[in-house]
C-alpha cells in the first residue's frame, strides 16, 4: 500500500510538473489513454503474462516532445501486477521516420508466504527493474510502416534478473478499411529475447478492431515460441476490450 501510494504521488506531481510548464510557443499539452479489460494480461515483452484476466490503465501526459506514460497492471481483484513508469522523447518527428527514446523505473508484483508468529500470512513483493528503449519507424505507405524496438533491462535486486535484452522488428499496417465505419490494424512482430544469457525468438501479432468515432476498441494479441529456453508458455493469447480517450489542453494568459 505505501509503494502504491508513493507510484501515486510520483504521478500527480508530474502531471502538474507538465502542465505547469511557462507556456512560450503555444504548444498544448495533452492528455492521452487507454483503458483494457482483456482475458490475459500481456506483459510489455509478449512472450510472458499475467494468465488471467486484467485491467490495463496505459496513460500518456506531456507537452512537445517529452512525455510521461504510465502503465497499470492490475487482475480483476485489484491486486495490482506491475507499474511501470515510462518517460518518453520524441528524439526525430521527421514525415516518414520517426523515433522515440525512454527509460522508467518498473515495480512487478508477486505473492510471498510468510509465518509471523504462527500465523500464515500473504504479502505482495515489489520486484524493482530499471529499462531503457529505442523505437524507430520507417512509414513506407500511408497505411505501411516498419518498426524497429530495442529494449534493455537491469535487475534493482538480486531475486530478479539482471540483465534483459529485447529486439523486436515489426510491419505495421494501419487503418485498414473492413467497410465504411471500420477498420483493422494488424501489426506482425518476430522478437528475439535474451534474459540473463538465456535466450529465445518468437513471433507475436496485434490485431486492433475500430469503428469510425468510437472510442472503443477491440484487440487480439498472440505470441508464439519459435525457438526459446526461456519459461513461459508455448503459445499465449488474449482478447482486450479498449476505452481510447485523448485531450488536448492549453495554457490560458
Amino acid at each position: 500500500m505505501k509503494l502504491t501510494t508513493t507510484l501515486l504521488l510520483v504521478l500527480l506531481v508530474s502531471v502538474n510538473h507538465l502542465f505547469a510548464q511557462t507556456d512560450t510557443t503555444k504548444t498544448p499539452s495533452f492528455f492521452a489513454g487507454q483503458i483494457t479489460a482483456t482475458n490475459n494480461g500481456v506483459s510489455l515483452i509478449p512472450s510472458f503474462s499475467l494468465g488471467k484476466p486484467a485491467v490495463l490503465f496505459d496513460l500518456s501526459i506531456g507537452k512537445g516532445r517529452l512525455s510521461f506514460d504510465p502503465m497499470f497492471r492490475f487482475a480483476m481483484n485489484g491486486k495490482p501486477w506491475a507499474f511501470v513508469l515510462w518517460w518518453r522523447y520524441k528524439a526525430i518527428q521527421q514525415k516518414n521516420f520517426k523515433m522515440s527514446v525512454g527509460a522508467h523505473p518498473a515495480f512487478v508484483f508477486r505473492s510471498e508466504e510468510a509465518n509471523v508468529n504462527g500465523v500464515n500470512t500473504t504479502y505482495l513483493k515489489a520486484q524493482r527493474f530499471f529499462a531503457w528503449e529505442a523505437t524507430p519507424t520507417l512509414s513506407i505507405h500511408k497505411n505501411i510502416s516498419l518498426g524497429f524496438n530495442y529494449l534493455g533491462s537491469a535487475g534493482l535486486s538480486k531475486d530478479v534478473t539482471q540483465s534483459t535484452t529485447f529486439l523486436s522488428f515489426k510491419t505495421i499496417f494501419s487503418h485498414l478499411s473492413l467497410d465504411k465505419n471500420w477498420n483493422a490494424t494488424v501489426i506482425p512482430q518476430f522478437f528475439y529475447l535474451n534474459m540473463d544469457g538465456v535466450d529465445g525468438t518468437y513471433l507475436s501479432g496485434t490485431l486492433i478492431i475500430s469503428k469510425n468515432k468510437s472510442p472503443f476498441t477491440l484487440t487480439s494479441i498472440f505470441s508464439k515460441k519459435l525457438r526459446s529456453a526461456l519459461a513461459g508458455d508455448d503459445l499465449l493469447w488474449s482478447v482486450g476490450l479498449n476505452y481510447n480517450f485523448n485531450h488536448l489542453f492549453r495554457r490560458v494568459n
